[in-house]
C-alpha cells in the first residue's frame, strides 16, 4: 500500500503496492496561506521573540513577588506589552515612604543589637528574612549611631586642638629653660640692653618705636628680625620688648646674644614697670583675688557641659575663649601704652603672631586726624569670613547696658598692628573706660551681683549665676568701647588677619600684606598651624642659633 502527494499538494492518492489498482484518491481544498507570507510570518517572529524574553527576564528580576504562573506573568507583561504604564513601582515607593515616616515617629526598642557594617546588615537581612519596617528601625538606628560617634568625635577633635593651641610646644619651653640658664651663667647674656651710651634713643620721637608684649621667645624674635629686615630704614627703629617675670631672663638672653643691627631693642619685664600696681591696674587684682575666675580658665571645660544641646562651632568658640593666656596681664597691657611710656608720641603696637613683610615707617606719617586709634576695619573685605565683623559679632545685645550703649551695626576693627598717637590718647578718658566695662559692679536692689570674669577674649563682665556675659572674644570687646569714637581707618594691606584660623586664605593677598596675622589657634609654631602659611613665619627663624638647634625646633 502506497500514499502519494501530488506535487501541488491538492491530491492524496493510496494505491496498492503494485501501482495498479488505486484504493482511495483525495482532494485536499486550495491551499489560504502562501509561501511568501509564512516566510515573513517566521521573519516577523525571529525579531520579536528576542525582546519577548528580555522583556520578561527584567520584569521577572525587578518583581517583588515571585511570578510562578503563566497567569501572573501574564498580568505583569500584559500591560506593558499593551503600551500601559505599570505602577506597581510607585506603589512600591510609596508603601517604603510610609513605613519610613511611621519608623521615624515611633521609639526605637531597648537592647537593640545593631550590626557594625551595612553588609553585616544585608546578610541578617537574607538569614533573618526581615520585612521592611524591621529593616527600616534597623537603618533607622545605625544611622543615629552614626551620627553620635561622630558627634563625640568632633567634640574630641576640638578638645585635643584647644589643648595643642593652649600648651606650650616642647621646643620653645627648652628654649625658655635654656636661655635662663644662659642668663645666669654668661654675662653676655646679661649685659645691659640697649648700651648705655643708646639708653636717650629709648624716649627719641624721631625714631620709630615699636612695642611687643608676649612670654614666647621665639614668636618675639619673627616679629623683631621680620620688622628690621623689611624695613627700609632699620637704624631708625626702636623696639621695645614687654614679658612677664618668669620668661625676663631667658628673653634678655636672647637679644643680648642676638643683637638686630642698626636696630635698637629694649627688654623690660612687668615687674619693672613701677606704674603697674593693683591700684592701676584693675585686672591685676581681680585676677589674684578670684578663686572663680582662675578655675574658669584652668578647670575641666567639659564638665557641666551639655554636648547634646551645643554645636561643634559653639563649642569651639567658647574653648577658645577659655584659653587661659586671657587672664595674662600682657594680654591687656596695651591699654596702659601712655603710662608706660611717657615720653613717647607714637607708637606702632604688634601682637607676637605677626609677621612684618614690608617697610612700616609710612605708619609714622599717617594723619589720623586727631584720632588716637589707626587700625583697619574688619566689617568689609574680600574675604567675607574674616573681614565681616561687626559689634554684633562681640557683644550680647540681648544684655540692656550692651543695647544701651551700643549699635550692633557698627564696624569693629583690629588688634594687632595698631598705629597708637599717645599724645592723643593722654587727652582722653580711654583708661578709664576701659575700666569701668571690666571692674566688678552692682545693679543695685534685688539685682545679682556682677562681678568680673576674663570671659572668651579675656575681659567679660559676667553674672556667675546666671552665666550672662556682655561679650566675647578677648581683650578687643572692652577695647571697641574705649577708643569708640577714637578710630581711624588705615589701608586694610597693612594688615591681613585670619591666618591663625582660616585655611583657604588667599596665598596673593598675603605676599602683598605688610603685616600678617596668624590670629586664631592655629599659630605657626604649632603642629596645628596651616602647612602652606608657615612658611611665611619660619623664614624668619634663625634655625642655625645653636639654642634653636639644641632645643630640636625643627624648620618644617
Amino acid at each position: 500500500m502506497q500514499l502519494h502527494f501530488s506535487p501541488s499538494m491538492r491530491s492524496i492518492t493510496i494505491s496498492s503496492s503494485n501501482g495498479f489498482i488505486d484504493l482511495m484518491k483525495i482532494k485536499v481544498a486550495a491551499r489560504h496561506i502562501s509561501y511568501r507570507t509564512l516566510f515573513h510570518t517566521i521573519l516577523i517572529l525571529a525579531f520579536l521573540l528576542p525582546f519577548v524574553f528580555i522583556l520578561t527576564a527584567v520584569v521577572t528580576l525587578e518583581g517583588v513577588n515571585k511570578c510562578s504562573s503563566l497567569d501572573c506573568l501574564g498580568r505583569r507583561l500584559g500591560p506593558r506589552l499593551l503600551g500601559r504604564a505599570d505602577d506597581s513601582g510607585q506603589r512600591l515607593v510609596k508603601d517604603f515612604y510610609k513605613i519610613l515616616n511611621q519608623v521615624n515617629t515611633e521609639e526605637l526598642p531597648d537592647g537593640l543589637k545593631l550590626p557594625d557594617t551595612f553588609n553585616q546588615l544585608v546578610s541578617e537581612m537574607k538569614n533573618k528574612q526581615y520585612d521592611a519596617k524591621t529593616f527600616a528601625l534597623m537603618l533607622r538606628a545605625m544611622m543615629e549611631k552614626l551620627e553620635r560617634d561622630i558627634r563625640e568625635s568632633k567634640f574630641a577633635e576640638l578638645m585635643n586642638k584647644h589643648f595643642a593651641a593652649s600648651a606650650i610646644p616642647k621646643g620653645i619651653h627648652c628654649l625658655s629653660l635654656r636661655l635662663t640658664d644662659e642668663y645666669s651663667s654668661n654675662a653676655h647674656a646679661r649685659k645691659q640692653l640697649p648700651s648705655p651710651e643708646l639708653l636717650p634713643l629709648l624716649s627719641d620721637n624721631s625714631y620709630h618705636h615699636m612695642i611687643v608684649s608676649t612670654d614666647n621667645i621665639l614668636a618675639a624674635s619673627v616679629v623683631v628680625n621680620s620688622a628690621v629686615q623689611s624695613s627700609l630704614q632699620p637704624e631708625k627703629i626702636v623696639f621695645h620688648v614687654i614679658t612677664d617675670k618668669k620668661t625676663y631672663a631667658g628673653m634678655h638672653s636672647w637679644f643680648a646674644l642676638n643683637p638686630i643691627s642698626p636696630a635698637i631693642v629694649e627688654v623690660k619685664g612687668v615687674h619693672q614697670f613701677d606704674w603697674l600696681t593693683r591700684e592701676n591696674v584693675p585686672v591685676l587684682e581681680a585676677v589674684e583675688s578670684h578663686n572663680g575666675i582662675r578655675s574658669y580658665y584652668h578647670g575641666n571645660h567639659v564638665a557641666g557641659a551639655n554636648l547634646s544641646e551645643t554645636t561643634p562651632r559653639r563649642f569651639a568658640s567658647k574653648l577658645q575663649a577659655r584659653s587661659p593666656k586671657y587672664i595674662s596681664l600682657l594680654n591687656h597691657l596695651r591699654i596702659y601704652i601712655p603710662e608706660l611710656f611717657p615720653n613717647l608720641n607714637k607708637v606702632v603696637f604688634l601682637d607676637d603672631d605677626v609677621v612684618v613683610q614690608r617697610d612700616l615707617s609710612p605708619l609714622w606719617e599717617i594723619d589720623l586726624e586727631g584720632k588716637v586709634n589707626g587700625a583697619v576695619e574688619t566689617c568689609r573685605g574680600e574675604d567675607e569670613w574674616v573681614m565681616s565683623k561687626r559689634f554684633r559679632n562681640y557683644f550680647n545685645f540681648s544684655h540692656p547696658l550692651i543695647a544701651k550703649n551700643l549699635n550692633p551695626d557698627e564696624c569693629a576693627w583690629a588688634y594687632g598692628m595698631n598705629i597708637f598717637d599717645l599724645s592723643a590718647w593722654r587727652k582722653t578718658n580711654i583708661r578709664e573706660t576701659y575700666h569701668s566695662w571690666l571692674k566688678e559692679y552692682h545693679l543695685g536692689g534685688s539685682q545679682p551681683s556682677y562681678v568680673l570674669v576674663l570671659d572668651e577674649t579675656g575681659s567679660s563682665i559676667q553674672n556667675l549665676k546666671s552665666n550672662l556675659t556682655m561679650w566675647k572674644l578677648g581683650t578687643l570687646p572692652p577695647a571697641l568701647i574705649a577708643f569708640k569714637g577714637h578710630v581711624h581707618p588705615i589701608e586694610p594691606s597693612w594688615h591681613m588677619l585670619g591666618l591663625g584660623y582660616q585655611n583657604k586664605t588667599n596665598i596673593d593677598g598675603v605676599k602683598k600684606a605688610a603685616v600678617i596675622h596668624y590670629n586664631g589657634q592655629s599659630k605657626p609654631w604649632l603642629q596645628i598651624g596651616f602647612e602652606h602659611l608657615r612658611p611665611f613665619w619660619t623664614k624668619y627663624v634663625n634655625y642655625s642659633n645653636d639654642f634653636v638647634r639644641n632645643c630640636h625646633i625643627l624648620e618644617s
